[in-house]
């Protein structure tokens, strides 16, 4: 949990943003003092409406903690959009006067125009939020890939948060949709909920249809561990997936042996220290295969997947920054944030996830059910 110092901390910065934007926005617009009161107003009420959205999951009562869930969500979204709008105004306000191009009626329309533009950004990243992921095809090359593991396939979903915003008809559209894809085998890496078996246990049940020539195997994300990882991991497996947890498994496909690993998400030992990810006992006393493939969470587990030996890495974690600015913060802590990408002699795919966290939003950053093939070099 965060400290009390944090929790003041962010609602103080959370309180200064809002007031800013109405200090800009507000008397920017040309309404008389009471539409700018009720545009303060409701200025308020997403302040105090994002910090109970974020907390609504302690609300044992139902359905009052999911719709209360719902709202903070929707309204984080549009605030997110709002304020990068509002920055972006300011920037031009400040450059427009060296081009002589600063009047009262400019000053009015952009005030008019953040606004419009973040309500119809917010209505776009909904829909394609909430929209069923579409397949992403990508072809793997590995160098001397046996003949027999030509063309094996991997259909992997990632980050699909189950929770307040996400229930079990989203889970089972996506289902249905990797069933139909006839993959070899099936990967989900990690975030897959955000809430208790309790809470979510109906709501995950879909995952218990999953159908692959080779099965479906789940290493654990962070939020995992937010939500009782223990309890999570026996409650997947009682859903017939096969939980990797620091471990192989050898896949006989056509006579040839492919080596699936999976490790436990990067930060796992915060919260267990008996769950510390550690890609080289998962590869340890594998046969000699000629792929040698690692499940882990987050990219940045890439660097001791490659000294370990691993030819290809499935990760998910970022979700692609989800929606515009946040895209450029995840090289802060990732070393990848998208797509197939090369360490040395590892190939690390990493998923903009399946789902969404947070706001039902998603902008420039499309979620995706991935269907990997391998293919020789």
């Amino acid at each position: 949990m965060p400290s009390r110092f944090t929790i003041v901390f962010v609602l103080s910065v959370l309180g200064a943003l809002h007031a800013w934007i109405g200090w800009r926005i507000l008397p920017a617009l040309g309404i008389d003092a009471a539409w700018q009161a009720t545009g303060a107003l409701l200025l308020v009420l997403s302040y105090l409406l994002i910090p109970a959205g974020l907390l609504s999951r302690g609300i044992k009562q139902q359905p009052l903690s999911d719709r209360l869930a719902w709202v903070g969500m929707l309204v984080m979204g549009l605030f997110s959009s709002l304020l990068l709008l509002t920055i972006v105004r300011e920037i031009g306000l400040l450059v427009l006067p060296w081009f002589g191009a600063r009047t009262p009626e400019l000053v009015e329309s952009t005030a008019w125009a953040v606004i419009g533009c973040a309500l119809l950004l917010t209505a776009v990243g909904y829909v394609n939020a909430r929209r069923l992921a579409a397949v992403v095809d990508v072809d793997v090359p590995i160098k001397g890939l046996s003949p027999a593991l030509e063309g094996f396939t991997i259909v992997q979903i990632s980050d699909i948060h189950v929770g307040p915003t996400i229930k079990r008809s989203y889970l089972r559209a996506i289902v249905d949709k990797v069933n139909s894809l006839k993959a070899d085998m099936i990967a989900v890496t990690g975030d897959l909920v955000d809430g208790s078996v309790q809470q979510l246990s109906e709501h995950t049940a879909p995952l218990e249809q999953l159908r692959a020539r080779h099965g479906a195997y789940f290493v654990t994300g962070n939020h995992e561990y937010y939500s009782n990882a223990h309890a999570w991991i026996e409650e997947v497996r009682r859903l017939g997936l096969t939980v990797l947890m620091n471990e192989h498994v050898v896949l006989q496909h056509h006579g040839a042996p492919l080596v699936l690993a999976g490790v436990t998400d990067f930060t796992a030992h915060h919260f267990d220290e008996n769950h510390r990810s550690d890609p080289h006992a998962a590869i340890r006393n594998a046969p000699v295969s000629s792929v040698r493939v690692l499940l882990a969470h987050q990219p940045r587990s890439a660097a001791a997947a490659s000294d370990a030996g691993f030819n290809l890495q499935l990760s998910g974690h970022t979700h692609g920054g989800q929606f515009f600015p946040w895209n450029f913060f995840v090289p802060l802590q990732q070393p990848y944030v998208a797509g197939l990408n090369r360490l040395k002699d590892l190939w690390v795919y990493t998923s903009r996830g399946t789902g969404y966290w947070g706001p039902p939003k998603r902008l420039l950053a499309p979620s995706e059910i991935t269907r990997l093939r391998l293919v020789s070099a």
